[in-house]
C-alpha cells in the first residue's frame, strides 16, 4: 500500500520548487508534510477529496495549504485535485448540481450546453450548485478518509497473516526426503 502511494505521489523536490508553491516558503520544510503512514494518507486523502470539488481555479494551493495546516502528506493531497480536470468536471459538477437541487427541494434544468452557456441562467444554478458541491466534498472526504484507513488496516492484517502463516509452515523437507529415500 504505501509503495503504490509513494509510486503514484508527485516527487517532493518537484513540489517544493513548484512555483506555486513558493508561497508556503519554509512551511515546506516540514518533515511531516512527505511522511507516509496511515494517518497523513488517510488525512491528504480527505483533504484532497475535499479540495476536488471546489471551484477549479486554485484547487492545487487550496489542498497545499490545508495539507500544511494539518499536517497530513502534501504529494497526494495536491495530486488527488487532478481527479478533476476537462473530462469529469461536467459529470461531477452537474452531480452536484442535482445534489442541490434535490436538498434544497428545486426543480432540475436539464443537462443543455445553451441553457448553462447563458449567464443569466447561473443566478437560479448557483445555489443549489454550491451546496451540492460541499455536500459531495463532504461525503468523498468522508470515503477518502475512513476507506483508507480501512484499506491500510486490511492490508496490515493480510501482511501479518502472511508472515504468520510463513513462520508455521513446515520446513521444506531436504533432498533425500524428497527423492523418497530414508537416511540411516
Amino acid at each position: 500500500m504505501k509503495h503504490l502511494m509513494r509510486r503514484l505521489a508527485p516527487d517532493s523536490k518537484a513540489l517544493k520548487e513548484h512555483r506555486h508553491f513558493q508561497v508556503f516558503g519554509r512551511l515546506l520544510h516540514d518533515p511531516n508534510l512527505w511522511h507516509l503512514n496511515r494517518r497523513s494518507a488517510a488525512g491528504a486523502f480527505a483533504i484532497g477529496l475535499f479540495m476536488m470539488y471546489m471551484p477549479p481555479f486554485g484547487q492545487m494551493l487550496m489542498a497545499a495549504a490545508a495539507a500544511i495546516a494539518f499536517r497530513v502528506n502534501l504529494p497526494i493531497s495536491v495530486a488527488l485535485v487532478f481527479v478533476t480536470n476537462p473530462v469529469t468536471i461536467p459529470p461531477m459538477f452537474y452531480f452536484a448540481y442535482l445534489v442541490g437541487a434535490w436538498v434544497l427541494g428545486r426543480a432540475v434544468a436539464p443537462f443543455d450546453l445553451e441553457f448553462w452557456a447563458q449567464p443569466a441562467n447561473w443566478v437560479t444554478i448557483l445555489s443549489p450548485l454550491a451546496l451540492g458541491c460541499l455536500l459531495c466534498a463532504i461525503a468523498c472526504s468522508a470515503l477518502g478518509y475512513f476507506g483508507v484507513h480501512l484499506a491500510w488496516r486490511w492490508h496490515v492484517a493480510r501482511h501479518l497473516q502472511r508472515r504468520r502463516a510463513r513462520r508455521q509452515a513446515p520446513a521444506a523437507p531436504g533432498p533425500a526426503a524428497a527423492a523418497g529415500l530414508s537416511e540411516p
